[in-house]
């Protein structure tokens, strides 16, 4: 333990021996557990304000991973549907012009053997 020339101890908590100590020394010894124990009040206070940011920020990163992931999953899916729908399109027209290709190659037999007949 040390003084200043303004009365007031420098120790730290972990040398505290009190056994012999002065009515004076003891409310050194007070003093100085009362602002170590500030500190670690302060210093409990902090790391709680910066797990409280990081909980925050994790909590948004998931919903904004969440968010996107559900954007590309519908975007996919408006894709998808679009391009079922231009293949049915496509399709629709092959059917009609393999039809329309029927009717005339039979038509066109139907007049042939008008001709030889």
């Amino acid at each position: 333990m040390t003084a200043s020339a303004t009365g007031s101890y420098s120790i730290s908590v972990e040398s505290l021996d009190i056994t012999s100590a002065s009515s004076d020394e003891v409310q050194a010894y007070i003093k100085v557990v009362d602002e170590a124990l500030s500190q670690v009040t302060s210093a409990a206070a902090s790391l709680g304000a910066v797990q409280n940011r990081i909980d925050l920020q994790q909590e948004f990163v998931s919903k904004l991973m969440d968010t996107i992931d559900q954007g590309v999953g519908t975007l996919v899916d408006a894709d998808m549907t679009e391009e079922s729908t231009r293949l049915k399109a496509l399709q629709t027209q092959q059917q009609l012009g393999v039809q329309a290709l029927s009717i005339a190659n039979s038509s066109s037999q139907a007049i042939m053997q008008l001709f030889q007949n």
